[in-house]
């Protein structure tokens, strides 16, 4: 699993915070309601 701080510099994000802001974005669709209907028509 690669570091924040690799992600972060990848990224090019200044601020640590905002590559966990969107990390944590990113595991929230899968509570999003169109993810869950793709789901469940599959």
């Amino acid at each position: 699993m690669p570091r924040l701080r690799d992600v972060q510099d990848m990224a090019g994000h200044a601020d640590p915070r905002t590559t966990r802001r969107y990390d944590h974005a990113r595991a929230n669709l899968d509570r999003h309601p169109t993810y869950t209907l793709a789901a469940w028509l599959t």
